[in-house]
């Protein structure tokens, strides 16, 4: 699906356990990881966890089979750009890999709120604890455009909403990631819902 030439994509390796994973990034220095949960010895969302953590890590997109996993938002946290299901379409799936190479998060605002609602059960006070001391640090500004993102707004439509240009929406969602050491839009999103901003 991927490797067509139509695609525009390249394929630079293949691993088939998630222990393979760093020393193939380390060789080809990949610009995203699409990463299958289920894999033997070490698992997609432990891979994930590890890519994650190192300089200049490559973006991580999940496969999965289902579209309210836990493992999932597990893996969001950890800063996975998002996730599509095994069954996406061939078209969708390069798509989602293009706009994560792009900088763009591959979740629909329906599906984070599934994937919230699937766990917001366990830890839900430490989570809303820890999320508001976190988003203390932004200035109005910044927290008006983290509960924008929260609710799955574009830069574009958040540039409407807040009478700001797109260019100064990007530059408060670099400083939120910057102030708030987060890796991405979802974990803004997450962060927002966390802290109680989305309800």
């Amino acid at each position: 699906m991927l490797g067509g030439g139509s695609s525009g994509i390249e394929i630079v390796a293949e691993a088939s356990d998630g222990a393979e994973v760093a020393a193939l990034v380390d060789r080809h220095h990949p610009d995203v990881v699409l990463m299958d949960i289920r894999m033997p010895t070490v698992d997609g969302l432990a891979a994930t966890e590890q890519l994650r953590r190192r300089e200049r890590a490559p973006e991580v997109v999940i496969l999965t089979t289902f579209n309210a996993d836990e493992h999932v938002l597990r893996a969001l946290r950890a800063g996975a750009a998002g996730f599509v299901l095994k069954d996406t379409p061939p078209a969708e799936l390069v798509a989602a890999v293009r706009r994560v190479a792009a900088g763009e998060p591959v979740l629909s605002p329906v599906v984070t709120a599934q994937l919230i609602e699937h766990v917001a059960g366990s830890g839900r006070d430490g989570r809303r604890v820890r999320a508001g001391a976190l988003l203390d640090r932004l200035n109005d500004r910044e927290r008006e455009v983290a509960i924008a993102v929260g609710q799955g707004r574009s830069n574009a439509e958040i540039s409407a909403a807040l009478f700001m240009s797109v260019a100064t929406v990007k530059a408060h969602v670099s400083r939120i990631l910057t102030k708030l050491d987060l890796n991405n839009r979802v974990q803004i999103a997450l962060l927002a819902h966390d802290a109680g901003l989305l309800d």
